[in-house]
């Protein structure tokens, strides 16, 4: 209680700073699964991603961010065995902050698109089990943690395949393909307001004092919807079907119509990945400021301030902005060749997974469920469209974040013990 009375206002301050670089860190590594299928379809440039995702981004961590971080802040370890010392965990939670950081740091600059998810968890795990003991990690929440890495990618994927095979069904492989395309692409863009404005409002904005009730948020949800819908009609009916084009590939006048709909895709993926991956920075940050202020209180239910939001949302912004170029190409590019309507199907699927999960509250991985929507839509031409080489690399990358995050958490979690105790 003593060092947190001295010392509280400087960690504070310590906290926001690695809270920030945590952030940006989620910004540089994590952009390539947001926006890397609309780069890597050609649908969208590189400075047209970071804007979109500038915007989305920000967006989804302000308006739909404070979920998940209840799940990162409260539900990894049990701090009751140190209640009695709480700033053990106020240096456990930025030593998870600082580990994390650093391990995004070091894989955005090599283009390693790890698991943002994976590196805050284990750098938590690592302080638990460093500072407080093998006992404090809760087991059973990591297993589920754990088990939401298998499952979200296996959904991803799945959602991705049956999209990608609704599209041959309904508009490939009919007799006009061009014209069925125009005819059912603004149906596929009211499924993205849909489904993202739906998961948004569905007891999501509470912390705005905005708490519709289940018919209310499908109101709202159906008039996105159709506002989205409307919005790509009005871009895809000035679309001309380019017979020369279609001489070199038969498809590339539809491909013309799904590419303003990345638009909406790439949209709500940022959308989607702001609302669940803001929770990996500012839950460990909201954890040291709630102890703190209320004088060492671990059990208190403290609400996300706004400024954390906002603290987090400019940092995954700041973060895609400098660095987030290095690891965009891996999954729009790497995995499977994409068109805008693979694309199309692997973001949207993508976009569906994470925003659900982020209202469940489970922390799941965007890198490991945007890696399934991409292989789902490579699945539906075979196996032979995947670059399994590509793949593997990206599993080692993953298994290896989580002891890294764990280990450099409990060096640095030491570290800031012997500096202020």
């Amino acid at each position: 209680m003593e060092i947190l009375a001295q010392y509280g206002p400087i960690l504070i301050a310590i906290a926001i700073v690695f809270g920030f670089f945590m952030t940006w860190g989620i910004g540089a590594n994590d952009v390539a699964n947001a926006m890397g299928t609309s780069v890597g379809s050609n649908a969208i440039t590189v400075k047209q991603a970071i804007v979109i995702a500038a915007i989305f981004e920000f967006a989804g961590a302000f308006l739909a961010g404070s979920h998940v971080t209840k799940t990162i802040r409260k539900g990894i370890i049990n701090p009751d065995s140190i209640s009695s010392q709480p700033e053990i965990l106020v240096f456990g939670m930025l030593a998870a902050l600082l580990a994390a950081a650093i391990w995004l740091l070091v894989a955005s600059w090599k283009g390693w698109p790890v698991s943002t998810t994976h590196a805050i968890v284990g750098a938590i795990v690592g302080f638990g089990i460093a500072g407080i003991g093998m006992e404090a990690v809760q087991w059973a929440k990591i297993g589920a943690i754990v088990a939401s890495w298998i499952v979200s990618p296996l959904v991803g994927g799945v959602l991705a395949y049956l999209l990608m095979i609704s599209i041959r069904t309904l508009i490939l492989n009919r007799k006009r393909p061009f014209e069925m395309a125009k005819r059912w692409a603004p149906m596929y863009v009211f499924m993205v307001g849909f489904i993202v404005a739906l998961v948004t409002v569905f007891k999501g904005l509470k912390h705005l004092n905005i708490d519709l009730s289940i018919a209310q948020s499908f109101v709202v949800a159906i008039a996105a919807g159709a506002l989205v819908s409307l919005i790509s009609w009005l871009l895809i009916r000035k679309i001309e079907i380019d017979a020369n084009a279609d001489q070199d590939f038969h498809y590339a006048s539809v491909e013309k119509v799904f590419t303003p709909m990345m638009l909406f895709t790439a949209s709500a993926m940022a959308f989607a990945h702001g609302s669940n991956d803001v929770a990996n920075g500012i839950g460990p940050l909201a954890a040291v400021v709630s102890i703190i202020q209320s004088g060492g209180e671990l059990a208190q239910k403290a609400t996300i301030p706004v400024w954390i939001l906002l603290l987090g949302g400019g940092g995954i912004v700041l973060g895609l902005t400098t660095m987030g170029y290095r690891v965009m190409q891996t999954i729009g590019s790497q995995i499977t060749p994409l068109t805008p309507t693979k694309g199309f199907c692997a973001t949207l699927a993508a976009a569906a997974t994470i925003v659900i999960a982020s209202r469940t509250g489970l922390p799941v991985s965007t890198t490991q469920i945007a890696v399934g929507g991409v292989i789902g839509v490579g699945m539906a031409r075979g196996i032979a469209a995947i670059d399994l080489r590509v793949v593997g690399g990206i599993f080692v990358s993953w298994l290896i974040t989580l002891p890294v995050g764990g280990i450099l958490a409990a060096l640095i979690f030491f570290a800031l013990k012997a500096i202020f105790v």
